[in-house]
Protein backbone atom coordinates (compact mmCIF):
# COMPACT_ATOMS: atom_id res chain seq x y z
CA UNK A 1 0.00 0.00 0.00
CA UNK A 2 1.36 3.26 -1.16
CA UNK A 3 2.52 5.52 1.40
CA UNK A 4 0.31 8.98 1.88
CA UNK A 5 1.97 12.45 1.89
CA UNK A 6 0.97 13.21 5.34
CA UNK A 7 2.57 9.45 6.56
CA UNK A 8 5.63 10.47 4.79
CA UNK A 9 6.20 13.77 5.90
CA UNK A 10 6.20 12.43 9.69
CA UNK A 11 7.98 9.66 9.48
CA UNK A 12 10.29 9.58 12.15
CA UNK A 13 8.95 12.27 14.10
CA UNK A 14 5.53 10.91 15.75
CA UNK A 15 6.16 9.03 18.97
CA UNK A 16 3.38 6.80 19.84
CA UNK A 17 4.21 6.56 23.63
CA UNK A 18 3.92 10.72 23.98
CA UNK A 19 0.91 11.51 25.13
CA UNK A 20 0.93 15.17 23.29
CA UNK A 21 1.47 13.64 19.69
CA UNK A 22 -1.46 11.01 20.67
CA UNK A 23 -3.41 14.36 21.57
CA UNK A 24 -2.39 16.49 18.12
CA UNK A 25 -3.04 13.36 15.91
CA UNK A 26 -6.48 12.76 17.52
CA UNK A 27 -5.79 9.20 18.19
CA UNK A 28 -4.27 9.05 14.63
CA UNK A 29 -7.54 10.28 13.10
CA UNK A 30 -5.25 13.06 11.29
CA UNK A 31 -3.12 10.24 10.08
CA UNK A 32 -6.34 10.14 7.35
CA UNK A 33 -4.64 10.62 3.74
CA UNK A 34 -8.56 12.16 2.76
CA UNK A 35 -9.74 14.96 4.32
CA UNK A 36 -7.43 14.87 8.03
CA UNK A 37 -9.52 17.41 9.22
CA UNK A 38 -12.40 15.91 8.70
CA UNK A 39 -11.38 13.02 10.28
CA UNK A 40 -9.99 15.02 13.72
CA UNK A 41 -13.52 16.49 13.83
CA UNK A 42 -15.09 12.90 13.24
CA UNK A 43 -13.11 11.49 15.78
CA UNK A 44 -14.20 14.16 18.27
CA UNK A 45 -17.91 13.02 17.86
CA UNK A 46 -17.50 10.37 20.61
CA UNK A 47 -15.69 13.00 22.65
CA UNK A 48 -18.82 15.07 22.30
CA UNK A 49 -21.17 12.05 23.33
CA UNK A 50 -18.75 11.46 26.58
CA UNK A 51 -18.71 14.98 27.65
CA UNK A 52 -22.68 14.78 27.59
CA UNK A 53 -22.69 13.19 30.69
CA UNK A 54 -21.62 15.98 32.58
CA UNK A 55 -22.93 18.96 33.89
CA UNK A 56 -23.28 22.02 31.24
CA UNK A 57 -21.20 23.94 33.58
CA UNK A 58 -18.40 21.06 33.18
CA UNK A 59 -18.65 20.61 29.38
CA UNK A 60 -17.94 24.61 29.27
CA UNK A 61 -14.86 24.07 31.80
CA UNK A 62 -13.52 20.84 29.91
CA UNK A 63 -13.93 22.97 26.91
CA UNK A 64 -11.85 25.86 27.67
CA UNK A 65 -9.35 23.21 29.01
CA UNK A 66 -8.99 21.57 25.89
CA UNK A 67 -8.49 24.93 24.42
CA UNK A 68 -5.78 26.07 26.82
CA UNK A 69 -4.34 22.71 26.47
CA UNK A 70 -4.48 23.00 22.63
CA UNK A 71 -1.90 25.94 22.57
CA UNK A 72 0.72 23.92 24.04
CA UNK A 73 -0.01 20.57 22.43
CA UNK A 74 -0.46 21.95 19.09
CA UNK A 75 2.90 24.77 19.42
CA UNK A 76 5.13 21.84 20.65
CA UNK A 77 3.75 19.24 18.04
CA UNK A 78 4.16 21.60 15.17
CA UNK A 79 7.70 22.07 16.57
CA UNK A 80 8.12 18.04 16.75
CA UNK A 81 6.88 17.86 13.14
CA UNK A 82 8.93 20.71 11.63
CA UNK A 83 5.66 22.23 9.78
CA UNK A 84 3.67 24.84 11.22
CA UNK A 85 -0.13 23.60 11.55
CA UNK A 86 0.78 20.42 9.98
CA UNK A 87 -2.32 18.60 8.36
CA UNK A 88 -2.33 15.54 10.60
CA UNK A 89 -2.43 17.91 13.90
CA UNK A 90 -6.29 17.68 14.73
CA UNK A 91 -6.37 19.05 18.07
CA UNK A 92 -7.97 21.91 16.72
CA UNK A 93 -10.84 20.23 14.95
CA UNK A 94 -11.48 18.30 17.98
CA UNK A 95 -11.82 21.68 20.17
CA UNK A 96 -13.61 23.44 17.42
CA UNK A 97 -16.49 20.81 17.30
CA UNK A 98 -16.75 21.02 21.12
CA UNK A 99 -16.79 24.39 21.30
CA UNK A 100 -19.81 24.35 18.30
CA UNK A 101 -21.93 22.27 20.21
CA UNK A 102 -21.40 23.08 23.84
CA UNK A 103 -25.20 24.90 23.55
CA UNK A 104 -26.25 22.91 20.93
CA UNK A 105 -30.14 20.82 21.50
CA UNK A 106 -29.41 17.29 22.32
CA UNK A 107 -30.13 14.40 19.53
CA UNK A 108 -27.74 13.53 16.23
CA UNK A 109 -29.62 15.91 14.30
CA UNK A 110 -27.94 18.65 15.59
CA UNK A 111 -24.70 16.46 15.92
CA UNK A 112 -24.61 16.18 11.86
CA UNK A 113 -25.36 20.44 12.08
CA UNK A 114 -22.87 21.26 14.10
CA UNK A 115 -20.50 19.32 12.40
CA UNK A 116 -21.33 20.75 8.94
CA UNK A 117 -21.67 24.29 10.27
CA UNK A 118 -17.76 23.68 11.78
CA UNK A 119 -16.34 21.95 8.77
CA UNK A 120 -18.38 24.73 6.55
CA UNK A 121 -16.16 27.77 8.81
CA UNK A 122 -12.91 25.73 9.00
CA UNK A 123 -12.70 25.23 5.54
CA UNK A 124 -14.09 28.52 3.63
CA UNK A 125 -12.50 30.42 6.55
CA UNK A 126 -14.84 33.75 6.42
CA UNK A 127 -13.16 37.16 8.01
CA UNK A 128 -11.59 37.11 10.49
CA UNK A 129 -10.82 33.10 10.82
CA UNK A 130 -9.27 33.33 7.28
CA UNK A 131 -7.04 36.68 8.77
CA UNK A 132 -6.17 34.91 11.92
CA UNK A 133 -5.41 31.33 10.01
CA UNK A 134 -2.38 33.71 7.85
CA UNK A 135 -1.40 35.95 10.05
CA UNK A 136 -1.19 34.19 14.03
CA UNK A 137 2.14 31.81 14.53
CA UNK A 138 2.35 28.88 16.92
CA UNK A 139 0.03 27.20 18.76
CA UNK A 140 -2.27 30.22 19.11
CA UNK A 141 -1.95 30.30 15.30
CA UNK A 142 -3.14 26.62 15.10
CA UNK A 143 -6.06 26.79 17.78
CA UNK A 144 -8.10 30.38 17.58
CA UNK A 145 -9.15 29.84 13.61
CA UNK A 146 -10.73 26.42 14.70
CA UNK A 147 -12.03 27.57 18.15
CA UNK A 148 -13.44 30.79 16.38
CA UNK A 149 -14.88 28.42 13.41
CA UNK A 150 -16.38 26.88 15.62
CA UNK A 151 -18.05 29.88 18.07
CA UNK A 152 -19.56 30.93 14.20
CA UNK A 153 -20.83 27.49 14.07
CA UNK A 154 -22.55 27.61 17.46
CA UNK A 155 -24.21 30.72 16.53
CA UNK A 156 -25.86 29.28 13.66
CA UNK A 157 -26.65 26.46 15.60
CA UNK A 158 -28.39 28.46 18.26
CA UNK A 159 -29.95 30.31 15.01
CA UNK A 160 -31.31 27.37 13.72
CA UNK A 161 -32.80 25.39 17.18
CA UNK A 162 -34.29 29.16 18.08
CA UNK A 163 -36.04 29.34 14.62
CA UNK A 164 -36.78 25.65 14.77
CA UNK A 165 -38.15 25.85 18.56
CA UNK A 166 -35.67 23.43 20.07
CA UNK A 167 -34.73 26.07 22.74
Amino acid sequence: MAESGIHRSLRGRVRWRDPVHILALGGGAGLSPWAPGTAGTLAAIPLYGLLLLAPGWLYGVLVVAAAVAGLWICDRAARDFGVHDHPAIVWDEVTGFLVTMAAAPAGWPWVVAGFALFRLFDVVKPWPIGWLDRRVTGGLGIMADDVLAGVYAAACLAVLARLGGAA
